[in-house]
């Protein structure tokens, strides 16, 4: 597999990707990833949870650097494909040293689209030919939300894109002993990093009227270049006190924190299929998110609420809504149940395997 960013690096598609590499390691499979090596220190090469990790130049976490270290990273893809049975681009980056790989090797090639980005991109006009030459390129497109898939199929006529939820490793997102000491306010959990795209200054532009309401308090979980103004406006509104900037947190952390919760927060005004609602609600935490992207596919009233986005009042409203329901606990039985049933790691990794096996018989029918 290739894919920008790995763990130690925080967020949805490298849990996703994470999880589902060491998922199929543990089925008994050879997996090597190749990445970058995104924060200093990190080692060119080393095993994790027995997946082999190959670490190579990312001059800058911005387009240009990403394409450079997709260039980059073509060599180091290529040498470690030698043996592949099957290769992986986890991305729109990912797609160049894919394709180079298959040239090389004659593996298949599978590609998902997982990100906002892409669907940034496939709205300009200048970005369109380029997105459609690699949905086309792959030999199967996956994509993370059933809305991308169908962009994915618009660029590309004629190409088919298999919508496939990211899942969820349920055997650690479950309820736990919460690490947070018990209060007698709500606790709101917002698991967002602080991007303008994760709409959280639309959440702490609806604490005043949450507040005015039930006495609550929403814990921010997660970093990013929002973070001083958004401190700032919880200053402006008068909910400094009400709105706690705990930072980034480790994956390994945040069982303890959503476990910590009442219900979790996704003020997204983009989404592709959010990764970190799906581990709230593994962890019985109702959710309350913005009607965006793939967050409707995974979110209704039988486990939270859904608001129209950039809308404080909306948000508030639903929020107290659910506070006020009396059915928390009925909403994160059910929430966790929807999970182990849909999208479970385990599930996940299965049909990867299928899609895997079928592009292999099809090699074999064609020698």
């Amino acid at each position: 597999m290739h894919c920008v960013y790995f763990p130690p690096e925080v967020g949805g598609l490298e849990s996703h990707v994470y999880h589902l590499c060491r998922a199929l390691a543990e089925k008994g499979h050879t997996v090597e990833v190749v990445t970058s090596r995104s924060q200093p220190g990190l080692p060119t090469h080393e095993v994790m949870d027995g997946v082999d990790v190959w670490r190579t130049w990312l001059p800058a976490r911005n387009s240009p650097g990403w394409a450079l270290h997709s260039l980059g990273a073509i060599p180091r893809f290529v040498a470690r494909a030698k043996d592949a049975d099957v290769l992986h681009a986890q991305d729109i980056a990912s797609v160049p040293p894919g394709v180079a790989a298959r040239a090389r090797t004659g593996a298949p090639l599978v590609a998902t689209f997982h990100t906002s980005h892409f669907l940034r991109r496939a709205a300009r006009r200048l970005w369109r030919p380029v997105l459609s030459r690699f949905v086309r390129a792959p030999d199967y497109v996956l994509a993370a939300s059933a809305e991308i898939a169908q962009v994915a199929e618009a660029l590309a006529p004629g190409t088919r894109v298999e919508a496939l939820t990211n899942g969820v490793e349920t055997s650690l997102f479950r309820p736990v002993e919460p690490t947070l000491p018990p209060t007698e306010r709500w606790r709101l959990i917002v698991p967002r990093r602080l991007f303008w795209k994760n709409g959280v200054e639309h959440l702490i532009r609806a604490m005043p009227y949450i507040v005015a309401r039930v006495d609550a308090e929403a814990l921010l979980i997660g970093d990013g270049p929002e973070r001083e103004k958004l401190e700032a406006l919880a200053r402006e509104l008068d909910v400094a006190d009400r709105v706690v900037f705990m930072g980034k947190q480790p994956n390994a952390a945040m069982p303890g924190l959503l476990s910590s919760g009442d219900v979790a927060i996704f003020p997204s005004l983009q989404e592709a299929t959010s990764v970190a609602a799906l581990e709230a609600l593994a962890c019985e935490l109702p959710v309350a998110a913005s009607r965006v992207g793939g967050l409707p596919e995974i979110v209704d009233e039988g486990v939270g609420a859904l608001f129209e986005p950039a809308d404080p009042r909306g948000l508030a409203d639903a929020v107290v809504a659910l506070l006020e329901s009396g059915r928390l606990e009925e909403l994160g039985r059910r929430g966790r149940r929807r999970v182990v049933d849909r999208w479970s790691n385990d599930r996940l990794a299965e049909r990867h395997l299928e899609i895997y096996r079928a592009l292999l018989e099809r090699r074999r029918g064609t020698h």
